[in-house]
């Protein structure tokens, strides 16, 4: 089964902002190929989407990824859809309000 996948507004900010702190070191153009490795590996929880860890303290259902060492993805599943709701880079701390996409 193939889950939907949606990418809350906070979450696709923070690929944008990510481009943007990769870029700016001089490098755009491994900043887009990080950033679509990134994407492919997040559009992939729509096959798989039980991996990670599961982050109940913060929020029931909310599960953690990690990517290449340096991001966590903070998702959630319901039903047949999975939400990306953060894209945390750099060791930042999930809070209650990223678990809730704010």
């Amino acid at each position: 089964m193939k889950y939907q996948l949606i990418y809350e507004p906070e979450a696709r900010q923070d690929l944008f902002d990510l481009y943007w702190y990769i870029a700016q070191g001089g490098h755009p153009e491994r900043a887009f190929a990080y950033i679509a490795r990134l994407e492919a590996y997040c559009d992939s929880l729509a096959v798989f989407p039980s991996r990670g860890n599961q982050v109940n303290d913060v929020r029931e259902g909310l599960r953690r990824v990690g990517f290449e060492r340096l991001v966590s993805v903070a998702f959630s599943v319901v039903g047949d859809t999975v939400r990306i709701l953060r894209i945390l880079y750099g060791g930042r701390q999930f809070s209650e309000q990223d678990a809730e996409g704010k």
